[in-house]
């Protein structure tokens, strides 16, 4: 049976920097797989087609946003014209109103000079 030998600090970084080769080695190996580089391929244009769908659900938004705004003045608007309308049409009536109680009062008035001249 051998002895037990101590590895020596030479032994050690010999040993450390062959598995390290051994390790970039591997890697290399795998970046230069074709599969890797179809799978590779496959993540990209997944992106970029997430990237497309997230920009058209983007203009989709902003679309539908400028749509909103416009609604709203347009909105706002018909409200302001209603408003107007109504103050107008409320001065009218009492214009009217106004003018029916001097006519009732200009009657009562002459039918008083009336009964006080006759």
């Amino acid at each position: 049976m051998k002895a037990f030998r101590d590895p020596t600090f030479s032994d050690r970084l010999g040993s450390s920097s062959a598995a390290k080769k051994a390790a970039l080695d591997r890697f290399r190996a795998k970046a230069e797989d074709p599969a890797v580089a179809e799978l590779r391929a496959a993540r990209a244009a997944a992106a970029a087609e997430r990237e497309l769908r997230n920009a058209e659900r983007a203009e989709a938004r902003r679309i539908e946003q400028e749509r909103q705004a416009a609604q709203k003045a347009a909105d706002e608007i018909a409200a302001r014209a209603e408003r107007e309308a109504r103050q107008i049409r409320e001065a009218d009536e009492m214009l009217v109103l106004e003018a029916q109680r001097k006519t009732e009062r200009d009657a009562r008035y002459a039918a008083r000079k009336a009964r006080k001249a006759g």
